[in-house]
């Protein structure tokens, strides 16, 4: 693995030797140059061949990749530091991130393919010349132009509208407490507005504006993510799964996963 000066960019040789699950920090870019991969992301599988471009803004949520035998790509990390030093004066990046939480899989037409293979095998090459004097600002410009380009390709494929820059903010800082797990915590609309010094009804509206979905949505979303990967562990007992999330009761914890999850904890943990 080949990093820079302070570990905030680095480019992976192989997808198999990244800690998935144990990762919470950082971006992993990948674009598929041939074979096909698998993998799990908040419950549900995606497929990538050659041509997609896979942003997985929380590596930790991720598990059960696989790849063909004759899988090739480009592997890139991003620490969130690193990128907060490009300050990116576009408000889309949280747009965007909010929507590959629902989908981090982007097809690519054959243009925009070229684009960004060049982006990376430049990216990759110049990494790789630790003796450039103006190494680290270079870099910096490079994935900045890089990341402009996949804005400009995601947000052709999808509906936008601009997002003003506090609601941009306020929405970042909400979605920033349920990956540190406040959603362990409490799944109250009202703690998250207290949290970010706003009504839940301005919560609300903020989030439906940046992300077309209410508030309550992610906290479900992280939520349930985490019940269903304690449910997969059954030496643990329902009680204590309950427990865990600081759901009040047990019969509380089973009308919460029946709601959302169709069935009782018991019968999702027996299909899985």
């Amino acid at each position: 693995m080949a990093t820079s000066i302070n570990d905030g960019l680095a480019f992976i040789d192989d997808i198999g030797n990244f800690g998935f699950g144990d990762s919470t920090d950082g971006v992993l870019h990948l674009l598929c140059l041939a074979g096909g991969m698998s993998f799990m992301f908040q419950d549900v599988r995606y497929n990538v061949v050659r041509g997609d471009y896979v942003i997985m803004t929380n590596p930790g949520l991720v598990c059960e990749v696989s790849t063909s035998h004759d899988f090739n790509g480009i592997i890139m990390r991003l620490s969130e530091s690193y990128v907060a030093t490009l300050a990116l004066r576009s408000n889309y990046g949280v747009t965007g991130h909010l929507s590959l939480l629902q989908n981090p899989v982007m097809h690519l037409s054959r243009h925009d393919f070229k684009v960004c293979r060049e982006a990376l095998v430049n990216l990759r090459a110049r990494l790789a010349d630790d003796g450039h004097i103006f190494r680290e600002e270079m870099l910096q410009h490079l994935l900045m132009a890089h990341i402009l380009d996949l804005y400009d390709i995601h947000a052709r494929s999808h509906t936008h509208s601009p997002v003003p820059k506090r609601a941009a903010e306020l929405m970042g800082r909400f979605i920033r407490l349920l990956y540190d797990g406040e959603h362990l915590q409490s799944r109250d609309l009202t703690h998250y507005a207290s949290r970010l010094c706003i009504t839940p009804h301005y919560l609300t509206e903020i989030s439906k504006k940046v992300s077309g979905k209410p508030a309550t949505y992610w906290i479900d979303r992280f939520t349930l993510h985490e019940v269903t990967r304690l449910l997969a562990r059954k030496e643990l007992p329902l009680s204590e799964v309950a427990e865990v999330m600081h759901f009040s009761s047990l019969s509380y914890f089973s009308r919460y996963v029946q709601r959302h999850l169709g069935m009782p904890p018991s019968d999702f943990r027996n299909r899985k």
